[in-house]
């Protein structure tokens, strides 16, 4: 199957949008444990937004990205769905090695 770059381009950000949205439902799932499962959070998905924009030329603050995938202001996500973390899981954190 040949597909356009128009057309890829436009299946990559439905991916994009669903992976959001699918995270967005899923305020069960702490950052740390997708760290330490996948190697990637919320945060590295905006903070990857943020530096497509800036390769793009395209104004974009932190914080916008940060909102763009939390579907708020990543302090109030923080304030109404992030728990402290357990030894356990900054203990896996550590043996990841993950670099947050």
């Amino acid at each position: 199957m040949t597909i356009d770059d128009k057309t890829k381009t436009e299946l990559e950000a439905a991916v994009f949008r669903r992976l959001v949205a699918h995270l967005r439902s899923r305020t069960d799932v702490q950052n740390i444990d997708l760290m330490n499962l996948a190697g990637f959070c919320r945060n590295c998905l905006s903070n990857w937004l943020k530096e497509a924009a800036d390769e793009k030329g395209a104004a974009m603050t932190k914080d916008e990205s940060r909102e763009a995938v939390y579907g708020m202001p990543y302090e109030t996500w923080k304030t109404k769905h992030q728990g402290a973390a357990t030894p356990e899981q900054l203990a896996a954190m550590k043996k990841s090695g993950s670099g947050h």
